[in-house]
């Protein structure tokens, strides 16, 4: 028997909610389930997800497969940051539930045919992460700066001039 985590539709006509449910893929999406293991209400401004983070990754665990609306699910949740973090293989799904194939041989493959290049020669690369930003204090005191320096240039020209 295989387990999908999935979405089931409850609600009325026009407003639906949904429970995120274990259940047999072979039964119908609003069919019998396993368990419960959370609802999704996407019509709330903003969207509420309300899941049992312990059931998900118990799941997860004994090897459900959770569709891909589900999966964006326990993402926002952080269920699925647990999971993959605990277990890297199993986390990497194609689009079918086959695991996919990594891409670390043809890196390793095109990184030993790469020529070597001397760190010398090597152009420099900026020290700071592209993610940290500088602070708006340091961006004033950058400014700051080049305005003095550009004053003191413009004083010693008119004083070559003189």
């Amino acid at each position: 028997m295989s387990v999908k985590l999935r979405l089931m539709r409850v609600g009325k006509k026009k407003q639906p909610s949904y429970r995120i449910v274990a259940s047999d893929s072979h039964s119908p999406r609003d069919g019998r389930f396993i368990e419960i293991v959370g609802t999704y209400a996407p019509r709330a401004e903003p969207s509420v997800i309300n899941l049992d983070n312990d059931k998900a990754l118990s799941w997860l665990e004994k090897g459900a497969q959770p569709t891909e609306t589900v999966r964006k699910l326990l993402e926002i949740s952080g269920a699925w940051a647990t999971f993959s973090a605990a277990h890297p293989k199993a986390s990497v799904v194609t689009k079918k539930g086959t695991p996919a194939k990594t891409a670390a041989p043809k890196a390793e493959a095109a990184k030993a045919e790469a020529p070597k290049v001397p760190a010398a020669a090597a152009p420099a690369a900026k020290a700071t992460p592209i993610s940290e930003e500088p602070s708006a204090d340091e961006v004033v005191a950058e400014v700051a700066a080049d305005e003095v320096v550009a004053d003191e240039a413009a004083a010693e020209s008119a004083d070559a001039e003189a």
